[in-house]
């Protein structure tokens, strides 16, 4: 395979067949040359990045460019970007465990009001409260692919009620579709966001579907901040909470409402990028940039381009 291929991590480049030139690009000023040979780009990760940056401005200056590897399962703000001829390929798969870990940490800290307990020993102040509990919860799961899985493994030990629901019905598989969501959230006590971004998940959660919930139900979003309607959560004013990894806007300017709503907890897009992510992320580039060498097909192609036609 000719040309050029970049990649973020030592072991991927150590790792490559030898018929690929290899070369290291870990994020931050482009390469002063040598562009224009690139025929795979790994886009290094950086998980609290958004919109376009140094890493995908990049992709204007890669005439010979193929493929496009992210490690995100998010693709969208880089479709864009991509000369048709481009084939785009995601790390499906990669975020699972992570993502589903940080979920759940969110539906605890939120159903045992660990942000006040840590308020309360900050200020030195003992007390009690009756809490909430996962227990015997209804957990809707709305985006109900391999990180909704994902979530569901570890909830059902928690003796969870779940609730799969996904674009499109499958009878088959127990998912209700989304045409679905209006007749199942009364019935909610939590809803987990983990659709990606679309025009058709674009504002999916907003006034009405928050008029349909429970008093004190409880909506987490890891999925992408615009599912949720940002406006629609601060009119509930902590009639339901909400527990967000990710916000419209990201992040939030120091000014912003959301920061102080009242039963919104806030974390910093974080949920995918943990220790477990790692290592995952640089098998899968190394059986990737395998496969790229043997002229085999790539995994995770979300986007097929021409240029392998040529």
């Amino acid at each position: 395979m000719g040309g050029r291929t970049l990649v973020q991590w030592e072991q991927n480049r150590d790792n490559a067949p030898d018929s690929l030139t290899v070369d290291l690009y870990a994020g931050g000023a482009a390469p002063d040359s040598g562009l224009d040979e690139v025929t795979f780009y790994q886009v290094p990760y950086t998980p609290s990045t958004q919109g376009v940056d140094a890493r995908l401005d990049m992709i204007a200056r890669m005439p010979s460019l193929e493929v496009v590897q992210l490690l995100s399962a998010g693709y969208e703000q880089v479709l864009p970007l991509l000369p048709d001829h481009v084939t785009l390929c995601n790390g499906r798969g990669l975020h699972d465990a992570s993502t589903a870990e940080h979920a759940l940490a969110l539906i605890l800290a939120a159903q045992r009001d660990l942000p006040r307990w840590a308020l309360a020993q900050r200020e030195h102040h003992w007390g009690s409260a009756q809490l909430r509990s996962l227990a015997d919860s209804r957990v809707l799961i709305v985006g109900y692919g391999s990180i909704g899985q994902a979530v569901e493994s570890r909830l059902l030990p928690f003796e969870a009620e779940v609730v799969r629901v996904a674009s499109r019905a499958r009878p088959d598989e127990g998912v209700h579709g989304v045409d679905e969501l209006h007749a199942l959230l009364p019935g909610a006590d939590i809803v987990v966001l983990v659709t990606p971004l679309t025009e058709a998940t674009r504002g999916l959660f907003g006034a009405r579907e928050f008029a349909l919930l429970r008093d004190d139900a409880l909506v987490v979003n890891v999925g992408r901040g615009p599912v949720l309607d940002t406006g629609a959560l601060l009119e509930q004013e902590g009639r339901v909470r909400a527990a967000l990894d990710v916000t419209d806007p990201e992040p939030p300017p120091a000014d912003h409402p959301l920061w102080s709503a009242p039963g919104v907890f806030l974390t910093p897009h974080v949920a995918g990028g943990s220790a477990a992510f790692y290592p995952r992320a640089r098998a899968f580039v190394d059986a990737q940039l395998a496969r790229w060498a043997a002229g085999e097909p790539l995994a995770n192609v979300v986007r097929t381009g021409s240029a392998r036609d040529r």
